[in-house]
């Protein structure tokens, strides 16, 4: 166990690596995209919707490469993450005010982004203007819904994406173990963004928007990625918020985190304290997390 390395949810035994050594001295003419699939291929390692997990298996060489297990051939092409982290160009939008009860809006219209559209478009922009942590790219499994008004005037973002890695009050809470954690950490999703534009003062919006997105949030995540989804975390930093649409949609405060971020290897970074809140979207999450 000792050798093993825990990349991307994968551990890698010390054959496995010496697979990728020998694969990269056999086939010279590969470029990094065949080498990820032919990976793919042989681990069988595919989503819940049956795809393969390229993308998760390019990290996973880039983190080896990093870690100075393998040395990768060079790029043939552009990497097709270069423009991500590019600050997101201005989208046209109504701004127009709107205040008052929640019936001044309603009904609100709230579905999935599709990506590459101009929705898509403009959820990135917002957030990016908008939310006080801005936006770049997301990572990994993610769903982003944007919420409009009947004259399609946008009044919110969602964003729900990894869920943390580790974090002891909702660990706790759920009861699963290291192992269990690991083999299941993809049926949790974080709501990483909620963003109510700021020219919108509706009450209860905020609320309202977080019952609704949860009640599909795990329908639409089995259509786009072959899984449901147990429980929705998010991680509300107590010195801006008090957590109040969270606690009136129906979440659950379990705790705080230690004020210490994922980068904190030497336990001396200081980030805000956070609540942590979890919203379990069945009956038995328990028996499925910790099976």
């Amino acid at each position: 166990m000792g050798n093993e390395l825990l990349i991307q949810g994968r551990c890698l035994r010390p054959e496995d690596v010496a697979l990728i050594g020998d694969w990269l001295a056999e086939h010279p003419s590969w470029n990094r995209t065949r080498l990820s699939r032919e990976l793919c291929l042989r681990w069988d390692w595919r989503n819940g919707a049956g795809r393969l997990k390229d993308m998760a298996c390019r990290s996973l060489l880039l983190k080896l490469e990093a870690l100075g297990q393998i040395v990768l051939p060079p790029r043939q092409t552009a990497s097709v993450n270069g423009g991500r982290n590019r600050q997101p160009r201005e989208v046209a939008h109504e701004q127009s005010s709107i205040a008052g009860e929640l019936e001044r809006v309603w009904p609100v219209q709230v579905e999935p982004v599709v990506p590459g559209s101009r929705q898509a478009d403009l959820f990135k922009f917002l957030l990016h203007r908008y939310h006080y942590l801005g936006h770049r790219n997301c990572v990994g499994e993610n769903l982003q819904y944007l919420a409009v008004d009947p004259n399609d005037r946008p009044l919110a973002c969602l964003l729900f994406g990894s869920a943390a890695w580790k974090a002891q009050a909702r660990d706790r809470f759920i009861g699963w173990d290291g192992e269990q954690r690991r083999q299941h950490l993809g049926l949790l999703t974080n709501n990483s963004r909620l963003l109510i534009v700021p020219w919108a003062r509706v009450k209860h919006l905020a609320s309202h928007l977080l019952s609704k997105v949860c009640g599909r949030l795990s329908q639409d995540w089995q259509a786009k990625y072959g899984h449901r989804i147990e429980v929705v975390e998010s991680f509300v930093d107590r010195s801006r918020f008090a957590g109040t649409a969270y606690r009136a949609a129906g979440w659950l405060r379990v705790g705080q985190t230690c004020g210490r971020s994922r980068q904190d290897r030497h336990r001396n970074l200081q980030v805000p304290v956070k609540d942590i809140y979890l919203n379990p979207l069945s009956r038995d999450y328990r028996r499925r997390l910790c099976s």
